[in-house]
């Protein structure tokens, strides 16, 4: 997965560096290219052994607060029981948690670890009630160039929306002082492109040294 540079997100991501009097927001949101440099095809022979084919589907864990009453509201009670996945798709999953956390490796990671949500408007109604209720108006003002730059990038009505929902123990965030944090995959099949949008909110008292946390956290502090 090559990382596709974007002065808009950069300029976003400093702007998601919120304190709070009792948090702090960590955000950061990326582009990647699903195009496969030599090693990421190395590890994609792998991810698909003998046997195994790409286009091989495997099943997803319903998003969470989404249940089958849900579905049933929104008339598609006749629809699959399950969300499914390509294990191709799978991996560009897998190899962007790889590129945006190096000190973690995700190749074990299981497809029911994933979700596919069920809207766009669904996903947005979750980030930001997340960071309202976090950041309020420092939130509420950034919002508007947050969702232009998402949908100038990767073109939402085209995008098919997983969302990362680990267990404890493979979980970037899953750290003492972590109050929630979210990871959704905004994927265009066409654009062969996805955009990475990842966040968590900590407790600041607690030091965090995993992930790109403590790089953004100095950065910070060397502002002052």
């Amino acid at each position: 997965m090559k990382l596709l540079e974007s002065t808009r997100f950069e300029a976003i991501n400093n702007a998601l560096l919120i304190q709070t009097g009792d948090s702090k927001i960590i955000g950061r949101i990326e582009s990647y290219s699903c195009k496969m440099a030599g090693g990421d095809k190395a590890l994609y022979k792998k991810f698909n052994s003998e046997g195994v084919h790409p286009n091989d589907l495997q099943a997803l864990s319903p998003p969470e607060g989404y249940s089958q009453f849900s579905r049933s509201i929104s008339g598609d009670e006749e629809g699959p029981l399950c969300d499914t996945i390509s294990r191709k798709t799978l991996f560009y999953l897998i190899a962007t948690l790889n590129s945006c956390f190096p000190d973690y490796d995700f190749m074990d990671v299981k497809s029911h670890e994933f979700s596919k949500e069920p809207s766009r408007q669904w996903v947005s109604n979750a980030i930001d009630t997340n960071l309202s209720a976090t950041a309020g108006e420092q939130y509420n003002l950034l919002r508007p160039a947050i969702w232009n730059a998402i949908n100038d990038e990767i073109c939402l009505e085209n995008c098919n929306i997983y969302s990362y929902n680990p267990d404890l123990a493979s979980d970037p965030f899953g750290e003492d002082g972590c109050l929630w944090s979210f990871n959704y995959f905004f994927y265009n099949k066409k654009l062969k492109r996805i955009v990475f949008f990842t966040c968590r909110a900590v407790n600041p008292r607690y030091t965090l040294d995993s992930g790109f946390g403590s790089d953004f956290i100095m950065d910070e502090d060397e502002a002052y």
